[in-house]
């Protein structure tokens, strides 16, 4: 606020006479001064000038007494006075045709939205019957009917609930995004007295008008137990305006509730007038609707008809002597059919529930055959509030598609009891815990207003949380159980998925690791868990080892396990694809770190230094020289801490592929070529000093350095490590050769062979043919005591 200036003059004072003299203080007062303009006019006893000034003047006694204020403050509240109040406005038919159209993914989830607000309707009656019995009257059960006509391409939805004034007609459909839901749970809240029923399930106001998604017409018919006339609301698609009219043809009278009526648009007529259609809907969306909901089935019976037609060729008896014969024939009709059979057992409490209801249950909601393997049925409070009962399948699904899918649509989400959606993307469960089915009850969700999509926010990422820890408790169940064929019949059905939970969700890597399971060196034919591991474990073992093949067999035979096993170390089989990728993702368990036995730098504890010095010592020349031999073949060579009865072991570096990943990885359909050699590290040949073929290489390489058969032994040892190693050659037509060449110099001839004598003329042949002909072998070599070939 501007400062006020405030002056009082004496007549005296004033540097000018005034001229003419006022008679009160709204008379205007020209006067000339050394602070004041000459532009003054009248305003109500304020003299006003065009320096910006306001000037206010009045007499007291004998004074005249100047205000002076800054013109600010006029401006402020001439701008603040000025300013005019609107309200926005909205093209109706335009907003109608953006919450029909744009709100909602599915036709269907009509249907859905109408029997919520009729199950509303039911709630709010029975919730005021309580104080006021007389509301319920003679007007029969509380139920919710649905009947179609496909003749006339209509859908008639009738509710027993409370009904509606014309005032509530207008105030709930006549406003659009006006719930009545809504402002009654207000006036409950606002009146503690009463309580809340969280149960209705009314929010945004605009349920109802999904309605002309499929119909072209809508016509509600309402009779409140508060009100003596019934009154009809009427509208059309794409239309700004309603009618409303009071019920007069007694034919149409309701005892009470409401009575909607849909007149389908000709393209959706066939699809939602079929009875079987609407069934289904119901079953989908509001099966556990807390009240029965009939639909206008088509049925069939056999009854049991009299059959008197005489056959052919034979005389029609007197009435009297004819028999009477019976024949059975299906006969139609039509009756309502109860819709919602399955209650929601999550609403109930567990103490309750048996376990062959919640069998039953899981049967009938997920249209499984066989019983499921495990449940949990639990209720979480505080921050976050819903209820829940997780499954675990009896059996793995039949495409594999569906098992790393994250929509497999198996969780079931449910808003006070109204199913809103299955399709998912991991918001409520990780892609690894898809095979998990369940349904979920909250009435804390964030939801868009079609209740179609799960808005992202903190209340879903709680949800998620307290979800996956009661999975996992589920599993770690089984596995404790006594029964352990059971648990092996889960890790048979999703044991793969829980090894990618290794790869996808780092955060859960104490709950996942104990649920593991792999076959090793001391349990060929069992599973064994990490903890059972870890307690066989030798006082100086320091790791965990493992190696990663293809298969059972392969693993057992290969030479990297020799000295582990000859020292007792149980070493890991990683058989499955996905197991050396979630075994690196881990890198530690109770502080024991994984090492892959098939890399570098395998350091088992308990070595013999003074013989490695020696061993390396004598070697060190054979090392070189096979390492000039192989060329860029090999990083380096050197001598094995890790064989025993092979010759040599081709390894991987520590920081690149192993042999098992760098075959998974070329056999990626959409794999990078171009990285294959960058990451598939460097190649290290071990050697045994303590192998024959290994000392007689020695020998070679300090008498013979330049002999051509020692270099192709060399070049054939590097073939079979590369082999026995896991690793695949680079060119198998060329080892194959070399291996026949080596064949052939061992063989040459050791039994004996026939050679081709050349041909002779056929004269001689025929005459000689009656002698016979000896062969001798061209070349006998003496057996040795060494000979390998020797039987």
């Amino acid at each position: 606020m501007a400062p006020v200036l405030s002056r009082s003059l004496t007549s005296a004072s004033i540097a000018t006479s005034l001229s003419p003299s006022f008679n009160n203080k709204n008379s205007l007062v020209r006067f000339r001064t050394s602070f004041l303009t000459q532009n003054v006019f009248r305003n109500g006893g304020v003299v006003s000038c065009g320096s910006g000034l306001k000037w206010k003047i009045e007499k007291k006694e004998d004074k005249l007494v100047v205000r002076c204020e800054a013109a600010v403050v006029e401006q402020e509240e001439v701008a603040e006075s000025s300013g005019e109040k609107y309200e926005y406005q909205a093209e109706v038919s335009r907003l109608l045709d953006l919450i029909v159209h744009s709100l909602y993914s599915h036709k269907e989830v009509f249907l859905r939205e109408l029997v919520s607000n009729a199950s509303d309707a039911l709630d709010k009656l029975r919730f005021l019957s309580v104080t006021d019995p007389s509301l319920l009257g003679d007007a029969g059960d509380l139920e919710i009917r649905i009947k179609p006509d496909p003749d006339n391409g209509t859908i008639t939805i009738t509710d027993t609930g409370i009904g509606m004034t014309k005032e509530e007609l207008i105030d709930c459909l006549g406003t659009i995004a006006q719930s009545g839901t809504s402002k009654f749970l207000k006036a409950l809240k606002d009146n503690q007295d009463l309580g809340a029923d969280n149960g209705l399930i009314g929010q945004f106001g605009v349920g109802f008008y999904s309605a002309f998604l499929v119909a072209e017409k809508v016509v509600v018919s309402t009779k409140s137990p508060r009100s003596d006339k019934q009154f009809v609301w009427e509208s059309v698609a794409d239309s700004s305006s309603y009618v409303i009219r009071e019920e007069t043809n007694p034919e149409n009278l309701l005892p009470r509730g409401t009575q909607i009526t849909l007149y389908l648009r000709p393209d959706d007529k066939y699809e939602f007038s079929e009875p079987a259609r609407l069934q289904g809907l119901v079953k989908n969306y509001s099966q556990f609707v807390s009240f029965p909901i009939y639909t206008w089935q088509e049925k069939s019976r056999t009854v049991e008809v009299e059959e008197e037609e005489p056959k052919e060729g034979e005389e029609a008896k007197p009435e009297d002597e004819k028999k009477k014969k019976t024949k059975t024939v299906t006969e139609k009709y039509w009756d309502w059919e109860l819709a919602n059979e399955t209650k929601p057992i999550w609403m109930r409490s567990p103490k309750e529930v048996e376990k062959a209801d919640y069998q039953e249950f899981y049967k009938m909601a997920f249209n499984e055959f066989l019983d499921p393997q495990a449940y949990t049925h639990f209720t979480t409070e505080g921050e976050v509030e819903f209820r829940s009962v997780l499954y675990i399948p009896g059996m793995a699904p039949m495409n594999n598609e569906d098992i790393v899918n994250p929509k497999t649509k198996n969780i079931r989400l449910y808003v006070k009891r109204v199913f809103i959606s299955d399709d998912f993307d991991g918001e409520l469960f990780p892609r690894y815990l898809s095979f998990v089915k369940g349904v979920v009850d909250s009435n804390d969700l964030p939801l868009n207003v079609s209740r179609e999509l799960l808005q992202e926010s903190r209340i879903v990422r709680i949800m998620r949380k307290r979800l996956v820890r009661k999975t996992f408790d589920m599993i770690q169940e089984i596995a404790e159980g006594e029964n352990k064929e059971d648990y092996k019949k889960f890790w048979e059905n999703f044991g793969k998925l829980l090894k990618l939970g290794c790869i996808e969700d780092s955060g859960n890597h104490k709950r996942l690791t104990p649920l593991l399971r792999f076959y090793s060196s001391k349990s060929e034919e069992d599973l064994i868990s990490l903890d059972d591991y870890v307690e066989n474990m030798g006082e100086s073992q320091k790791a965990i080892y493992y190696l990663a093949t293809d298969s059972l067999k392969s693993a057992r035979s290969a030479p990297f396990l020799e000295k582990l096993l000859q020292k007792d170390i149980e070493v890991l089989y990683l058989v499955e694809p996905i197991d050396e990728v979630a075994i690196q993702n881990l890198q530690t368990y109770k502080e024991k770190k994984f090492v892959d036995i098939s890399k570098e730098d395998l350091e088992l504890g308990d070595e013999d230094e003074v013989k490695e010095r020696e061993d390396k010592q004598e070697y060190i020349l054979l090392c070189d020289w096979i390492k000039q031999q192989l060329g860029d073949k090999v990083a380096k060579v050197q001598v094995s801490k890790r064989l025993s009865t092979s010759p040599c072991v081709l390894v991987s570096g520590k920081f690149g592929w192993s042999a098992n990943m760098e075959r998974l990885m070329k056999a990626q359909t959409l794999g990078d070529t171009s990285s294959l050699e960058f990451m598939r590290g460097r190649r290290i040949l071990e050697v045994n000093p303590d192998h024959p073929i290994i000392k007689d290489l020695n020998a070679a390489c300090k008498t013979a350095p330049e002999s051509g058969e020692a270099k192709r032994a060399v070049d054939l040892l590097y073939d079979t490590a590369l082999i026995s190693s896991g690793f695949t050659p680079d060119s198998p037509a060329d080892m194959g050769n070399k291996i026949y060449e080596m064949m052939a110099i061992a063989l040459g001839g050791r039994w004996g062979r026939a050679e081709p004598e050349e041909a002779e003329p056929e004269d001689d042949v025929v005459a000689g043919a009656s002698e016979t002909e000896v062969v001798e072998p061209s070349e006998v070599r003496p057996e040795s005591e060494n000979d390998p070939w020797r039987d």
